[in-house]
């Protein structure tokens, strides 16, 4: 889930930073939350193929569950992107994903007996590095291209 918020993040803020349209955000956004479902799904049903451990019935289940839980998460992105103005939108869905990160990465550090502010501020910092870089590819390739 965490591999859906970044990826999606990263996705949203680069597209609109390069084109400032709503239409290609959502639409970058319903693509990122199939293709990327799709391909981590593949990824887990491979992976779990594999380790021979498992039931034909527990490697479908992996993957069904990663497909769904991926889409799921990516298409949440989309509801502000309906509601609010494009900047406020991509405002908005930064807050939600950290918001996001931040639940994932307490429940991992609960379950790891770990400290969770350390875990929360690893993997915020790598998301907003991911938020800046993309930003940054994102304006290049518009100064670039368009």
């Amino acid at each position: 889930m965490t591999s859906a918020v970044i990826t999606t993040l990263g996705l949203m803020v680069g597209l609109n930073s390069g084109t400032h349209s709503r239409f290609v955000v959502i639409g970058g956004i319903l693509t990122i939350a199939v293709a990327d479902a799709l391909s981590d799904a593949l990824g887990i049903h491979v992976s779990e193929e594999a380790e021979d451990r498992h039931t034909t019935r527990e490697i479908w289940e992996s993957t069904i569950a990663t497909f769904m839980s991926k889409f799921i998460f990516a298409l949440t992105f989309i509801i502000p992107l309906l509601f609010f103005t494009l900047p406020t939108a991509i405002l908005v869905n930064i807050i939600w994903g950290l918001l996001l990160l931040g639940i994932f990465s307490f429940q991992i550090a609960k379950e790891q007996r770990r400290n969770p502010w350390k875990i929360i501020a690893e993997h915020v910092i790598i998301a907003l590095a991911v938020v800046i870089i993309a930003h940054y590819v994102g304006v290049w390739i518009e100064k670039t291209f368009c």
